[in-house]
């Protein structure tokens, strides 16, 4: 008998640990539909204390159960990792960074010719990082996937890859500042989803 099965019955514990689940999942979903942010960090603190829970010696899972956390782990990395992402890039850019229609930013830079600065010329404008939300729910659905899975090496694969695609678009530092930031909070995020799969079968 596991110290949490002697303090608290086995079906009570994992209905508890699906009730934060699920509520993890409803503050996101508020947070889509009223677009407030901010509940993000609701969120975070419901998924850390379901994680702690995991963490902690607990009884052998049951498949039902299994499968309806390895559910809600994806849908806690795909949907809330968006908007806990948006909130910290807005918190560090202070939201001085222009949003661009096509889910990137505005940035300005210099025209070029073909031996470099063009003299005497207007600086333009151009979005960068275009679909960014699109290739953020696509990580996160890989990185949380490859992490239940038991494969945490194809991380370094789809962050090269993610590198590698947004390569010549970093040129300006408000595209590197946004790509690094960006790119870690989104790991983070899944990874902290992912763990619940994980803790619940260790």
């Amino acid at each position: 008998m596991t110290p949490i099965v002697g303090a608290v019955p086995e079906a009570i514990y994992w209905v508890l640990v699906l009730l934060l689940a699920a509520g993890c999942l409803g503050v996101i979903g508020l947070a889509h539909w009223r677009q407030r942010p901010r509940w993000i960090t609701a969120a975070a603190v419901i998924l850390g204390l379901d994680v702690a829970l995991l963490a902690l010696p607990s009884p052998v899972v049951p498949l039902g159960v299994l499968i309806t956390l390895g559910v809600f782990s994806l849908a806690i990395a795909i949907l809330g990792g968006g908007i806990a992402t948006a909130y910290i890039l807005k918190l560090s850019t202070r939201g001085l960074v222009r949003p661009g229609l096509f889910g990137g930013i505005i940035v300005t830079e210099p025209n070029r010719n073909r031996q470099g600065l063009a003299p005497n010329s207007p600086a333009s404008q151009h979005e960068v990082l275009r679909g960014g939300r699109t290739i953020g729910y696509l990580e996160r659905f890989a990185v949380a996937a490859t992490l239940m899975a038991g494969f945490p090496e194809a991380i370094a694969i789809i962050v090269a890859i993610k590198g590698v695609g947004r390569f010549t678009e970093l040129e300006a530092p408000e595209a590197r500042e946004r790509f690094i930031i960006g790119t870690f909070a989104s790991l983070i995020w899944a990874s902290c989803s992912a763990a619940l799969f994980y803790f619940s079968l260790s």
